[in-house]
């Protein structure tokens, strides 16, 4: 330890050395992928070692992290590695990116040429041979009407409803992250404590609200991931972003405990930069999700 010290002090970049968790991880996925390939090939003993995987994996990102944290904490990073950890933060913000334009692109393929198509437009029709009588409508649950109701008939959730209020509550969120930001360039850490605070609250609420809108469009309006490509494609969407709303809210959670710990200085506090980014980043995409999935 005191050779790496010094080694960030003669600004050589920092290699940690002699640690098992990359090993450990290695292990992890491997037990992750396992228990996933179980799961889908229908063995009974998937779904446990799916969820050992799970387990081993939330464990490497505690020791893993925890283990940065002492090493920032102990002064051992330089200029160099900070400015790694920013490229390595924009790079997997950027891959996130390209992880939604994907399912964007899907729900935008689904709506604006398959129905079409399906339903005798443009020189891919297809309808008039397979499915006769088909609505090219969206939303739409397929040409075998694949509501879980009898008559095949289900109901999208209106957008000025909960996920109004969803949209409501991360613009909030918003808000108050740069709220604390500000504060944490000041100096001002009771500010920064509060609103760190309500912004991971916030961030919890909204997954409380999107659970209970889950719970009335299963039970009450015959919406299910199989309601055709209209329920794959809203769960989809809206299921992946909730992931990373939970994910986001519980880095919040780590980023306020360390805050109550006293660390970060004005000067140096990109952990907290880095939530924020990120925090922003599920902002906006749920802009987009209110927008082309709920409202148009």
């Amino acid at each position: 330890m005191a050779q790496a010290k010094n080694a960030g002090e003669a600004g050589q970049y920092y290699f940690p050395h002699g640690s098992r968790l990359p090993f450990f991880g290695s292990m992890s996925l491997f037990v992750l992928m396992a228990g996933a390939a179980a799961t889908l090939n229908g063995a009974s003993i998937g779904a446990w070692v799916l969820g050992a995987g799970a387990l081993l994996l939330c464990a490497l990102f505690f020791f893993w992290f925890g283990e940065v944290i002492r090493e920032n904490q102990a002064g051992m990073y330089n200029e160099q590695v900070g400015r790694s950890f920013r490229m390595g933060m924009m790079w997997f913000i950027f891959s996130e990116v390209m992880f939604f334009a994907a399912f964007f692109g899907a729900l935008f393929y689904a709506r604006q040429l398959s129905v079409p198509w399906l339903g005798g437009e443009g020189e891919k029709a297809v309808t008039s041979l397979l499915w006769p009588g088909f609505e090219a409508a969206w939303p739409s649950n397929g040409p075998g009407a694949l509501s879980p109701r009898e008559d095949g008939s289900y109901e999208t959730i209106p957008a000025f409803g909960l996920p109004a209020v969803n949209t409501a509550l991360l613009l909030t969120s918003g808000l108050t992250i740069t709220i604390a930001h500000h504060a944490m360039k000041m100096g001002n850490r009771g500010v920064l404590k509060i609103f760190l605070a309500l912004t991971f609250l916030l961030g919890f609420t909204f997954l409380g609200v999107q659970a209970h809108e889950y719970g009335e469009a299963y039970r009450e309006h015959g919406l299910q991931l199989g309601t055709g490509i209209y329920g794959s494609t809203f769960f989809m969407l809206t299921g992946f972003h909730g992931l990373h709303v939970t994910v986001g809210a519980i880095m919040l959670v780590v980023i306020w405990l360390r805050c109550m710990k006293g660390h970060f200085t004005p000067r140096q506090h990109f952990a907290f930069e880095a939530v924020a980014w990120y925090w922003h980043f599920v902002d906006v995409v749920w802009l987009g999700l209110f927008i082309f999935v709920y409202w148009l």
